[in-house]
């Protein structure tokens, strides 16, 4: 039987270009099919910021023209193969030629040009999808093209769409895109309250809808998740299913990782080395029986600052130390630096986005704080419990299914959750999770076992989506 093709269209993929943990799905995922069974290939703007070592190897396929509004705009095709995945990425210096990925005032018309490109690439790459599979708000106009106007140039293509992030919809105004959607009549599945929402308009006319874990895809049936778009999800019930995502487990490994200051496999005393080491990087004071605790995140509220500004000075009244890493809103960054310079033998924050020092707090670290108001997956507290790491999150999307409060009696669980968006709450739990470290060693060696043995890999989710991939291609046997 002839392989199933599948087109990964994203608008970032890991190691080209990456802003969050949809870079690291899309660069890991189509790796962990079988390849004697599926064809899986990956379409991408050509960004500015895709390092030079790989883009000097991409080869030119061929060059075309796209019509956005009333211009014709220039699409160049590129291709690079690695690992086995071929890679496709369209060029335009005028929309991908930016210092950043996104957060410009023209994303509607840049992503609006990426998904007509994309559909309009096919014929040149000369590889006809059973499945576009498309992922986030970026490729949302993609399932809406083929339904609408593509339908019969690929008659034998399906769509998919996963929901990385129901926050981020792709919600303009009107007479923003209208000129530029080249269409002669008002997109009524694209309709929110008299703007559009390219994402609604994938989740009515996508074959199949997608979110990155079984409990986000029932949450976002609920008003308080669902972000506005709550009614639709719970319209296309019939369509919608949550697949939990993985993590690369050859990518992060403590056994391998070239970025950590000393590899280990489960020993604490290796992983001991590391948080010295880190130690005396951040100029902590230098001490193995302390316990670290780390958050990498955006410091935004989603990630649950709110609640960690709210009790930040309770929180180092344990004798602990904390290092937070990450960047987001300005009022969060000043709080954690002012609290940071308070508190100089306890905390630090490091304001930046630095994947070579993640790994080392991930190595370093004995707990890992994420207390997330809402988390359609969450791929931090997988690689912190690959590292051997200690989660302490809230039972939301995710982390609800990835993280299993540890019972002392039993044995059994990987880290501590609390289910209230509560600032006590998390202080709470994360008193619980230091009292086991100082109180029960030889129970909080179990803990760090356990949580480090949890299988995170993508292979298992990329069976579930092989037969969902079957299913909506009318392959399955």
């Amino acid at each position: 039987m002839d392989k199933l093709k599948v087109l990964f269209a994203a608008p970032e993929c890991y190691p080209f270009a990456k802003s969050g943990g949809l870079g690291d799905v899309v660069g890991a995922l189509p790796k962990a099919f079988p390849k004697d069974e599926v064809d899986i290939r990956v379409i991408l703007p050509k960004y500015a910021c895709i390092p030079e070592k790989y883009s000097k190897e991409f080869k030119l396929l061929d060059i075309f023209y796209v019509t956005i509004g009333r211009t014709d705009q220039y699409v160049g095709i590129q291709k690079y193969r690695m690992d086995g995945v071929t890679y496709y990425f369209l060029d335009n210096e005028y929309y991908f030629k930016r210092p950043e990925l996104y957060g410009y005032y023209d994303d509607g018309e840049r992503f609006i040009y990426f998904c007509r490109a994309v559909l309009e690439a096919i014929p040149y790459i000369d590889f006809y999808p059973d499945i576009l599979h498309c992922h986030d708000w970026q490729t949302a106009l993609i399932p809406y093209l083929l339904k609408e106007q593509y339908q019969w140039h690929y008659l034998n293509t399906r769509s998919i769409f996963t929901i990385h992030n129901m926050k981020y919809q792709g919600l303009y105004g009107f007479d923003d895109l209208q000129h530029l959607l080249n269409f002669d009549y008002f997109p009524a599945a694209m309709e929110y309250y008299k703007k559009i929402n390219l994402m609604k308009g994938a989740l009515y006319t996508s074959d199949l809808v997608t979110t990155v874990s079984p409990s986000y895809a029932e949450e976002i049936k609920d008003p308080f998740y669902g972000e506005g778009l709550d009614g639709v999800i719970r319209d296309i019930a019939d369509k919608e299913v949550g697949i939990l995502n993985g993590i690369d487990e050859k990518e992060y490994n403590p056994q391998t990782d070239p970025a950590i200051y000393v590899n280990y496999t489960r020993s604490l005393k290796k992983k001991t080395e590391n948080k010295l080491a880190l130690q005396e990087e951040l100029d902590l004071p230098v001490t193995a029986n302390k316990p670290m605790v780390a958050m990498i995140t955006r410091l935004v509220e989603q990630k649950g600052l709110d609640l960690v500004a709210a009790v930040i000075h309770e929180i180092l009244q344990m004798d602990i130390q904390l290092v937070i890493l990450g960047t987001g809103d300005p009022a969060y960054e000043n709080i954690l630096r002012e609290v940071a310079y308070t508190y100089p033998d306890k905390m630090r924050t490091i304001i930046d986005f630095n994947e070579g020092l993640s790994r080392k707090i991930y190595a370093g670290s004995d707990l890992f704080l994420m207390p997330s108001k809402f988390e359609p997956c969450g791929l931090s507290q997988m690689i912190a419990m690959r590292y051997g790491s200690i989660p302490v999150v809230r039972q939301t999307g995710g982390l609800k299914d990835t993280v299993q409060y540890f019972n002392g009696d039993t044995g059994e669980g990987n880290g501590y959750g609390f289910a209230t968006y509560n600032a006590h709450d998390m202080l709470y739990t994360l008193q619980a999770a230091v009292g086991l470290y100082y109180d029960y060693p030889e129970l909080w060696k179990t803990l760090v076992n356990n949580a480090a043995k949890t299988n995170f890999d993508w292979s298992q989710s990329a069976q579930t989506y092989l037969y969902y991939y079957k299913k909506v291609a009318g392959k399955l046997v």
